[in-house]
C-alpha cells in the first residue's frame, strides 16, 4: 500500500511530525500508527548503517519524497489563499 493511501489514516500531529521531521528516524509510537495504517518502515541496524545514517525505523526513500511534494504543494495552497 503507497503512502497516499494511508497517509489520511494518520492523525494530524502524526502527519505535521513526519512533514517537519522528514526522513529522520522514526519513534516508535508513530512506527506502530503508519504500520496500524498500513504503511512500511524500514528498520536499519548497526551493522546495515552508512556513516551519515544513524540505526532506527525509517520510511522509504519514495515515502520521504512523496511527503516533501505534499508538503510543498500545501505551502503553495496557502500562499495562494493568501494573495
Amino acid at each position: 500500500m503507497g503512502i497516499e493511501e494511508w497517509w489520511g489514516r494518520l492523525g494530524p500531529s502524526e502527519q505535521q511530525w513526519l512533514i517537519d521531521n522528514n526522513g529522520d528516524a522514526l519513534p516508535d509510537a508513530l512506527v506502530a500508527s503508519i504500520v496500524e495504517a498500513g504503511g512500511v518502515v524500514q528498520v536499519v541496524g548497526a551493522e546495515d548503517v552508512a556513516e551519515d545514517v544513524p540505526p532506527g525505523s525509517y520510511l522509504a526513500d519514495d515515502d520521504v519524497d512523496w511527503i516533501e511534494e505534499t508538503a510543498n504543494e500545501d505551502d503553495g495552497a496557502d500562499l495562494d489563499e493568501e494573495e
